[in-house]
């Protein structure tokens, strides 16, 4: 091993990615070990670390060449030790100057002072916290103050982090490229606009909102207006997903649907207040839409939270039909139940969509609409090689049928469709039309019923959703 060229060395260890591999290749020999000292550049540490502090002083000693490191704590227990705290961060800071990718995870001990100490972090590009109760704003502050590179920023269930001088300090800085916030309950939907011009450079914006816990905000009117008069643009934004937020008129989130050029996934987890002009304004300046992943809410959750019963209409699926013909991928998921969804979609409009636009995976769930009629108009989808239909109580087996009419169909999926029996399944018995089936919690399809009907079969007969009450 030692006879080999340097470089040769170098593509070896690229290509092992086991820690346990790296350790025991590197106690060959001392050049060896030397070798792998400089080029090892990730790490992961958690509850194996003890004791915490002089084990991971050790490492950083040894890997000062360390450009990504990841500390996670998820099971932690007392009586697996104590967990790294702001000394952590301090050896960390101080002996590895290359760090650029830093993710905390269930780190309980370490607080705005240890946020401090990688100020000095120079190289530090992407900083992620998964629940990080001692955090506040003052620390992701002096990060993001010090650390002049920073281009993606992870907030996961930050509960101290409130006020967003540091969102607007980012905003100004004009780095900043990917950005989630999940379930901080200091921050609403319109502190979004206090990213200003930070607007323009950003291309993954994720952002969802306690469902349980809405943090009593009023609404910035002053921010909002003011971001409205600046005209920003979302020009480079590739990916913007919404969970539980409120989009409703005059408020920041509102003006962001109709501004995103270049926009090309999208996705809209139950979103009040989205209405058919929103949708409209998107298919008029999003043209590279390619995914699209809509879950509508229930039509009596949305006017406690808006003033008005906002619905959105087959007006938005054939908007986006002309407008997105590059669309590949739907997801539309509506409530069920005794609370239907938000929206007046129909039939219709979904097959706008299908015949307009070179769909190849659609994925339905819980419409109730949808039935054996809509399937058969889906053999005119020549481009359509996946579908899923989940809670579709209206399909039978007349409908599942017609699969072996669909051009390039080769993966089919059914959950927790009651309509559909082994016979809907039998022309698919031998006929290598699909390469995969996946079926779950059906009632009246059995796991006889299922062998052979594709190249790879997935059956799980669970029903307990049946006696499920929320």
């Amino acid at each position: 091993m030692e006879g080999l060229p340097e470089p040769l060395l170098l593509e070896i260890f690229k290509r092992i990615n086991k820690t346990i591999d790296r350790n025991s290749l590197s106690l060959v020999s001392k050049y060896i070990h030397s070798m792998e000292r400089e080029q090892r550049n990730f790490l992961r540490v958690g509850c194996g670390l003890h004791p915490a502090i002089e084990a991971f002083t050790s490492l950083c000693i040894r890997f000062p060449n360390l450009k990504k490191l990841e500390i996670v704590y998820s099971g932690w227990m007392s009586n697996l030790g104590k967990q790294l705290d702001n000394q952590g961060l301090l050896v960390l800071s101080s002996h590895c100057p290359s760090l650029s990718e830093l993710t905390l995870s269930f780190c309980s001990f370490i607080n705005d002072t240890g946020i401090g100490y990688l100020a000095s972090c120079k190289k530090l590009k992407s900083f992620k916290l998964n629940f990080a109760p001692a955090i506040s704003s003052n620390g992701i502050l002096s990060l993001v103050v010090g650390c002049k590179n920073l281009n993606t920023l992870h907030l996961i269930r930050c509960m101290k982090v409130s006020s967003v001088e540091w969102l607007e300090y980012l905003g100004k800085l004009g780095t900043l490229e990917n950005l989630v916030i999940k379930n901080c309950r200091g921050i609403g939907e319109d502190d979004l606009t206090k990213l200003g011009l930070g607007w323009r450079n950003l291309k993954y914006l994720e952002f969802e909102v306690d469902a349980y816990y809405r943090y009593p905000k009023v609404c910035d009117h002053i921010s909002v207006d003011r971001w409205r008069k600046q005209e920003v643009s979302c020009d480079e934004l590739k990916e913007l997903s919404l969970m539980n937020c409120i989009i409703a008129p005059d408020r920041g989130l509102s003006f962001v649907l109709g501004k995103c050029r270049y926009l090309e996934r999208l996705h809209l987890d139950m979103c009040i207040g989205v209405k058919d002009t929103d949708m409209v304004a998107l298919s008029q300046n999003s043209k590279n839409l390619k995914y699209l992943s809509l879950h509508l809410p229930s039509q009596f959750l949305a006017p406690v939270l808006v003033n008005s019963p906002l619905q959105l209409t087959d007006d938005s699926l054939r908007a986006l039909a002309r407008g997105c013909n590059m669309l590949e991928v739907v997801e539309l998921c509506f409530s069920d139940g005794e609370f239907p969804s938000f929206s007046c979609f129909t039939q219709d409009g979904i097959l706008a969509l299908i015949e307009s636009c070179p769909i190849r995976e659609l994925v339905l769930n819980s419409c109730c609409f949808f039935n054996d009629i809509g399937l058969a108009a889906l053999c005119t989808a020549h481009l359509l090689e996946r579908l899923e239909l989940v809670k579709c109580q209206e399909i039978s087996d007349e409908g599942i049928m017609l699969v072996m009419n669909f051009p390039c169909l080769n993966a089919l999926k059914l959950c927790r469709c009651l309509g559909v029996t082994d016979d809907g399944l039998k022309p698919l018995v031998g006929s290598a039309k699909l390469e995969s089936l996946i079926v779950e919690g059906c009632p009246q399809i059995s796991e006889d019923g299922v062998v052979g009907t594709a190249r790879s079969v997935c059956y799980k007969k669970d029903l307990a959703w049946l006696y499920y009450v929320a």
